[in-house]
């Protein structure tokens, strides 16, 4: 499994965020998402994915960075 992580700073990014995790189900391998949100860090927001196998080459909002990690272990 891989978990990939987009995140973005600002309200337009927010939006846009928004509209990337609702896409993200019409992907092949995808497994869930959550749109998630700091009190900490009020300005950033960030997507994360869970996916079967790789991460296909979902198209990213502009202005947002991403990453994609190998799950090495889960409980």
């Amino acid at each position: 499994m891989q978990v990939h992580y987009a995140e973005g700073k600002g309200e337009a990014a927010r939006a846009a965020l928004h509209a990337f995790l609702d896409a993200l189900p019409g992907w092949p391998g995808f497994l869930g998402a959550e749109l998630l949100l700091s009190p900490a860090q009020p300005e950033l927001t960030l997507v994360a994915s869970r996916w079967a196998d790789e991460v296909p080459p979902v198209p990213l909002p502009d202005g947002v960075r991403a990453w994609v990690f190998q799950v090495q272990a889960n409980r």
